[in-house]
């Protein structure tokens, strides 16, 4: 029993010896890409044996599928989510708004705002009816975030129905945030004991620690920019749009090179295909058209697509935190570089092939010479020569005579021309 008891209080000593906090910078348009993100700073903390997440939030708005699937992530996470606002001067408008309300602790730094919550179309007028579904769809929802974390419920209504904003301090006063302060230190060192509520209705304590940043690197990055919902939109268009033009136009290559590479980054843009998936197919897609190239003569423009899916299809394709594989840029780069170069090696030669003579045509008998055989009837103009071992008929612009040597100068069907010596 008692050495049970130290065996437990050593585990307990050794986990909360030296916490860690994964720290994640949400400071673009919320979409596709912020939810892979989130799914691996996740994933990153799990790894690292973090206690908690810290989210520092500077966007717009985003995506309202995209925000609800941030939302569950952060809802049934078994460690808690602590969001601050920040730096000063940033904002966590709309999208960003809601997911504040779903974390476990959040907080805003002097001189920043939130609120501004109201769905809008992209770029389109919505129907009557349509928009107040949605609209009262996120009021309800965005009430039960407040009311589980126990913040203000008129402010959830507010910022949806309203479109009201307010800034960091006037929303400390609303209880819409848990804290208003200077650094991202200070708020850690105040939800550091805090009590929160967690999946399945556990409750448990924040521990924060040493801030460990996951860093934004260029998967992120790429897909950041594509996933922008206007971006992703055209990107569908007009990958669709290049497919059709390919279809009804065979030949142009460009535009069908071009339209399937975007088709598959808009599927994945959209939500419709996962990053790693949408990874294997572009590496596929780049490899079949990289041996397409040596086949047809598109003049490097389909080796040249099929290089820029291998490499975005080579950065999507492996999470290391998911995994435990991760492909670095030192390897992706002369992996990509050396397919480049094989790939212009093999077109130089095949397109050589093109311009060497062929063997076995009536053109190596050009210039050769014959010895005559036979006349046909009478004709010592028409008759049959011997050349190479072979007996061909001949046509002579001059009369020639049995064992006379002649030179093949041309043809016609399987006739040779010849001519005397």
């Amino acid at each position: 029993m008692i050495l049970g008891g130290l065996m437990a209080l050593a585990t307990a000593w050794t986990v909360h010896a030296a916490p860690c906090t994964a720290e994640v910078e949400v400071h673009n348009v919320i979409g596709p890409a912020t939810v892979d993100f989130v799914k691996r700073v996740q994933r990153f903390a799990d790894a690292e044996k973090c206690s908690s997440i810290l989210l520092t939030i500077n966007t717009p708005g985003g995506v309202l599928e995209s925000t609800r699937t941030i939302n569950e992530l952060i809802l049934n996470s078994p460690i808690p989510f602590l969001c601050l606002v920040a730096p000063s001067g940033g904002h966590a408008g709309s999208a960003g708004a809601i997911i504040l309300q779903a974390c476990h602790v959040n907080g805003a730094v002097h001189g920043t705002n939130l609120g501004a919550a109201t769905p809008v179309g992209m770029g389109t007028d919505l129907p009557k009816d349509l928009r107040q579904k949605i609209v009262n769809d996120t009021r309800s929802w965005l009430e039960s975030l407040t009311h589980l974390r126990g913040r203000s419920d008129s402010f959830g209504k507010d910022i949806i129905l309203e479109a009201k904003a307010v800034s960091a301090e006037d929303a400390l006063k609303l209880n819409a945030i848990d804290w208003v302060g200077s650094s991202a230190d200070d708020f850690l060192k105040f939800a550091d004991g805090r009590e929160v509520k967690l999946a399945g209705d556990k409750r448990g304590q924040v521990h924060t620690g040493v801030r460990k940043p996951f860093e934004l690197d260029l998967r992120y990055k790429v897909l950041s920019i594509t996933t922008d919902p206007e971006y992703a939109y055209m990107i569908l268009l007009g990958s669709l749009g290049l497919l059709y033009f390919e279809m009804t136009h065979p030949g142009m290559v460009a535009p069908g090179v071009t339209g399937a590479v975007g088709l598959v980054i808009a599927l994945v843009a959209m939500n419709k295909l996962e990053v790693e998936w949408g990874g294997l197919i572009l590496i596929f897609l780049g490899v079949g058209m990289l041996i397409a190239e040596l086949f047809l003569p598109t003049f490097g423009i389909v080796g040249f697509g099929g290089i820029v899916a291998l490499f975005l299809g080579s950065i999507f394709l492996f999470d290391p935190v998911k995994t435990g594989y991760q492909l670095p840029y030192m390897l992706i780069v002369p992996t990509v570089a050396l397919f480049a170069i094989l790939f212009l090696v093999l077109t130089v030669l095949v397109y050589r092939t093109r311009h060497v003579r062929k063997k076995g045509g009536f053109e190596d008998l050009l210039g050769m010479s014959a010895k005559v055989v036979r006349l046909e009837g009478g004709n010592n103009r028409r008759g049959f020569v011997e050349l190479r071992g072979e007996t061909w008929k001949f046509e002579s612009p001059a009369d020639l005579e049995v064992q006379d040597l002649v030179k093949v100068t041309g043809y016609s069907g399987l006739v040779l021309k010849v001519s005397r010596e």
